[in-house]
């Protein structure tokens, strides 16, 4: 479809519009609208039940200023905590109860299993910023052949997108890259290095699409560690190609095999809960679901059109272009009459996850800069409601752990309230308002988890049960560990960018490392001071808060070691022998995907 065509469709928009259905015709907007009422009441009544029941806690004595400070820190630091345990609860639901959650949450997937001819010119574009070439390249070169062994091949064409500045590697690069074209006769091959980063990789995407966006139809986009079969590639192609007014279609992504343990927990967990939770999310975002910025089919002509993002006034860290590109440019493509999409079924879409906690650390903090930036977005004229929801809620994931850090600090200080009156504590609602709370962050792994027990199938998939959960177990623990040490660095982060403190937004780290005692304490001694600060204070002042603080002060007193031991190659290699933490390609021995990175030196 030509560029003329997909303007010319905008009229068509009207259609879908004037018989009640989303852009595309794939839902009823009525439904949706109803969900999102639903979701919306089912969050505020939870919200405010917990948030009462807070407050009825803090009553205990008389009400203090330190109170109120800890009151607002919880009713910030909760939403995001009690949306994921709905979306986690109505995705089990669909997946396992009464309704079709195909036919409820994503009947567009049906036309994609069809094996009809494809029709659409594609660009597969892979950014590069001073990545490793050859781990890149290969895993391009095996989805290219791939493809071409599918039959389809003439109807993509390869594009490796370069920002790299290292000389080095930039040689290695185009090397590698005509070593590639030779050996293919140069055919649908394109390389293309930028002088410069300007707009990061949002502005490389919009370098490609001002040279080459009018010859193609379609456009996947990749990040260095992004590897799709070919199978889920056509299956992509064919539901945009069944859907004019699909702009952006998400796949599901999921973590590659990997001989590091942290990433080899990390992504066991995140493999199992993202589906419920996912699921759940699409049942009531619908047509204004996200773009996760890579492992995406996206059409060109709107998307050149209407999602050219804007460069934001001023100097400090959160001026300039916008570096979280993608959920911007989703909401961007919703309000030119597009429906944004994602597909909440595993379809052999991966990536790679960070390999030890101190490189985990450096994404989250590139990705917390990104979305605060948002602030400033959220007024944009003409977007819709739900948009300005999606926008809201990324801020919120980064302002929620803030506050959470700001809420244990206060917590702490209150042993030295001065303006307390002498009332018994009431340990029962404290105890149960804690364990509500953590349950409900629990839920989405834990929903995850079930919908792995309720299938004989997948349980299989996973080992069995008994290593399912035992890999659930360690991944509860390594998940208690973990969460209160990102929440302390992003906090501090965020405070340094009040005073114009910015990180690099460079190539990430992805073979698994050795990390050295001397590495981890020199990123992680924050951590460790903020936690024996807090333990000591309770310990001194009030040893029966302690109880309460056990979770929390054990991630940031073990911070140091846990970064060591959990990039330990011993301790990976151990969890494969033992099947723990094991994810279905590695109990079934994928022969598509590429091959699990050598272990590196010790950093």
């Amino acid at each position: 479809m030509s560029l003329n065509e997909e303007i010319a469709g905008d009229v068509s928009s009207l259609v879908p519009a004037a018989t009640g259905l989303t852009p595309a015709g794939i839902q009823s907007s009525r439904t949706l609208f109803r969900r999102r009422v639903l979701v919306a009441v089912l969050n505020v009544a939870t919200y405010a039940g917990l948030v009462a029941l807070f407050a009825r806690l803090l009553a205990t004595g008389g009400v203090t200023a330190l109170d109120a400070m800890l009151l607002i820190a919880f009713c910030v630091s909760t939403p995001w905590t009690i949306l994921g345990f709905w979306n986690a609860v109505i995705g089990l639901w669909m997946l396992h109860g009464p309704a079709d959650a195909r036919a409820q949450v994503y009947p567009f997937a049906d036309t994609g299993s069809e094996d009809g001819p494809i029709t659409a010119r594609v660009a597969v574009l892979m950014t590069l910023r001073n990545e490793d070439p050859e781990r890149a390249l290969s895993r391009l070169k095996l989805m290219r052949q791939d493809v071409e062994r599918s039959g389809a091949g003439a109807h993509f064409t390869w594009f490796v997108l370069s920002d790299t500045t290292r000389p080095d590697i930039a040689a290695a690069e185009e090397a590698l890259f005509e070593a590639w074209r030779r050996e293919t006769g140069g055919v649908r091959l394109h390389y293309r290095r930028r002088d410069d980063n300007t707009g990061f990789k949002a502005g490389n995407i919009r370098d490609f699409l001002d040279r080459w966006g009018h010859e193609h139809d379609l456009m996947l986009t990749l990040d260095a560690d992004s590897f799709l079969s070919a199978s889920a590639i056509l299956r992509l192609v064919r539901i945009m190609q069944a859907h004019p007014r699909l702009g952006i279609l998400q796949s599901l992504v999921v973590g590659m095999p990997s001989q590091s343990p942290f990433a080899r927990i990390f992504q066991f967990g995140m493999r199992h809960g993202m589906r419920s939770y996912t699921m759940g999310a699409s049942w009531w975002a619908g047509d204004c679901g996200p773009y996760w910025g890579h492992n995406a089919v996206i059409r060109i002509a709107p998307f050149k059109a209407h999602c050219h993002l804007p460069v934001l006034s001023g100097n400090g860290p959160l001026s300039g272009p916008i570096l979280s590109h993608d959920q911007i440019e989703a909401v961007l493509m919703r309000r030119a009459g597009y429906e944004v999409r994602v597909l909440p079924e595993e379809m052999e879409s991966y990536e790679e996850n960070p390999p030890h906690l101190t490189e985990f650390t450096r994404r989250d903090l590139r990705w917390c800069q990104g979305n605060m930036q948002y602030w400033r977005l959220l007024a944009m004229p003409g977007l819709k409601p739900m948009s300005r929801f999606q926008i809201a809620w990324a801020i919120l994931m980064y302002l929620g752990a803030f506050a959470w850090i700001g809420f244990m600090v206060l917590a702490t200080l209150k042993v030295f309230d001065t303006e307390m009156y002498d009332e018994p504590f009431p340990a029962a609602l404290g105890l149960a308002l804690f364990l509500a709370t953590f349950a409900m962050s629990l839920t989405p792994k834990l929903a995850g988890l079930a919908d792995v027990l309720l299938r004989r199938e997948e349980r299989r998939r996973y080992g069995g049960t008994g290593r399912l959960l035992g890999g659930a177990f360690t991944e509860f623990l390594f998940g208690v560990l973990l969460g209160p040490v990102v929440a302390v660095r992003i906090a501090l982060f965020m405070l340094g960018l009040a005073f114009g403190r910015t990180i690099t937004w460079d190539a990430q780290a992805r073979d698994a490392a050795r990390l050295s005692w001397r590495t981890a304490l020199a990123g992680l001694w924050p951590q460790f001071l903020f936690g024996a600060a807090m333990a000591a204070t309770l310990y001194s002042f009030a040893p029966g808060a302690l109880i309460w603080a056990v979770p929390a002060l054990t991630g940031l007193l073990l911070a140091v070691p846990f970064a060591v031991l959990t990039a330990e190659p011993a301790l990976g290699r151990w969890l494969m022998r033992a099947g723990l933490c094991a994810i279905p390609e590695e109990t079934q021995a994928a022969t598509g995907l590429p091959t699990v990175e050598p272990q590196a030196e010790a950093a």
